[in-house]
């Protein structure tokens, strides 16, 4: 009996899970990803909640805990770069693991390539679907026919923008830009410390990651222009702007910001759907449901990848009832995110004074708390 084919359009962090899971359900998928290679650089994320469970399924949690960064604490920093409190990022009570999203990427690409087809500097232009299946137009390869499509690319989906519609009917800014430089690994003193440095409107974190420091600008700028993903000139003046006046290492980490040929800038979106499928296509990850900020996108990515492979499994033959199982199981864990993302926004990113002393205020508490539950647990 011929395999299903399933096409799978992004090879991120959520294409490389599903296409695991779907050659061990009876599928064959194909990954076709518009960059030339996997992605090197980029930002930690942590794993986490339902995606450790997943990752040890897949039998990748030990690659993960020895790729993981080094980052063990988090210190805030008052304007002038004084320290203000510290932070643990570890528990026992709740086990994670921080890696970096290339890192990631990668673990789940060797978990998939033996069984899943990979198709690199390559995209998709036009999907055409009928009851029997999906034709597809690719921007290099010779079109193709597959039973079932995934749009697993991301917060500028092609796939949902090819189906569902324009970006900006779904798409919400929180009103505040991520922009990311990779560092030299002497820009920092501490390789298990996260330095944090907030004012109104903008933030400036320094974080060691695992080879690679990083600095992460996340700001409101005081006139927002209209976004270009492909004007990088323009990003680097508003990164500038944003932190002219900023003290402590800012005049340090914002030329380093405009000395990149290619620093990472975009709009913290979040991605509000009605319905995640519509026929033979179906969303995945960031192109379904993305919330900004709270650094859970990739665990839920992976989170997101078995639970559409497992309703698939159930339900041979009748993708319709599986899309629907799929997205009303993740729908339970986006929704109560993306409804504390604005809140969270303002707690991060306070647009006052009081607002920041409020925010400090919480760490303490939050800090207060960690360290009595730690010496509770030293003690059983």
């Amino acid at each position: 009996m011929k395999k299903p084919e399933v096409l799978i359009v992004g090879a991120g962090i959520a294409g490389p899970a599903l296409a695991h899971w779907l050659s061990r359900n009876g599928y064959r998928p194909t990954v076709v990803e518009h960059a030339r290679k996997l992605r090197s650089g980029g930002s930690a994320i942590v794993v986490k909640g339902p995606a450790i469970p997943v990752a040890d399924r897949m039998g990748i949690l030990p690659q993960l805990r020895g790729l993981a960064t080094r980052n063990r604490s988090l210190t805030l920093l008052d304007p002038d770069g004084r320290r203000i409190l510290q932070l643990p990022l570890t528990s026992d009570e709740a086990p994670t693991v921080e890696v970096t999203r290339a890192d990631l990427s990668e673990v789940l690409h060797r978990s998939a390539q033996t069984e899943a087809e990979f198709i690199f500097d390559d995209t998709i232009t036009a999907l055409d679907q009928d009851g029997g299946g999906v034709d597809v137009t690719f921007r290099r390869s010779a079109p193709r026919r597959f039973d079932l499509v995934v749009g697993a690319d991301g917060i500028h989906s092609t796939v949902r923008r090819l189906v569902f519609g324009p970006e900006r009917q779904f798409a919400s800014d929180l009103g505040l830009y991520g922009a990311t430089v990779p560092l030299e690994p002497d820009a920092i003193e501490d390789p298990s410390e996260m330095t944090m440095l907030t004012v109104p409107n903008r933030m400036l974190v320094v974080h060691p990651s695992r080879t690679t420091p990083l600095a992460i600008f996340t700001f409101r700028a005081a006139r927002p222009a209209p976004h270009d993903r492909k004007n990088t000139a323009l990003h680097k003046q508003t990164v500038a702007d944003a932190y002219a006046d900023v003290r402590w290492r800012a005049p340090e980490l914002v030329a380093a910001f405009l000395d990149h040929p290619a620093p990472f800038f975009d709009p913290l979106t979040t991605v509000r759907m009605p319905s995640w499928s519509r026929g033979r296509v179906v969303l995945l990850g960031d192109a379904a449901a993305a919330t900004a900020l709270l650094g859970d996108g990739s665990s839920m990515a992976m989170a997101g990848a078995y639970a559409l492979a497992e309703e698939l499994a159930a339900h041979p033959g009748d993708h319709a009832r599986a899309f629907a199982a799929y997205e009303s199981r993740l729908r339970r864990e986006v929704g109560p995110r993306q409804r504390r993302v604005g809140l969270l926004s303002r707690l991060m990113v306070p647009r006052t004074r009081p607002g920041l002393a409020v925010r400090n205020a919480v760490g303490r508490a939050v800090g207060r708390t960690n360290r009595i539950t730690s010496r509770e647990a030293a003690n059983r």
